[in-house]
């Protein structure tokens, strides 16, 4: 990563600890009845348009949002905004 500010030495211990990160996309609230309609093929209405930046949450908390972009095969997030520093 670029921009890291040099870190306390005392801090370094933590650095390679694993944190889980998950990007959201989108949600929705659907009954039980329509779980159990969902087949291969089907297609679920998020709650987010199209071109609305996706959050990017780290432990479950959300630490900052960006867009979708696809590296070689697989997707990828630009960040474009770190939330609540």
């Amino acid at each position: 990563m670029s921009n890291t500010p040099e870190m306390p030495p005392n801090l370094a211990i933590l650095l390679d600890i694993p944190v889980q990160v998950t990007v959201e996309l989108g949600s929705c609230n659907l009954s039980m009845k329509e779980i159990l309609q969902l087949a291969p093929g089907s297609v679920v209405q998020l709650d987010k348009v199209a071109n609305a930046p996706v959050d990017l949450y780290v432990n479950e908390r959300l630490f900052a949002r960006g867009e979708v972009v696809v590296v070689e095969d697989q997707y990828g997030i630009k960040v474009t905004e770190i939330v609540g520093k």
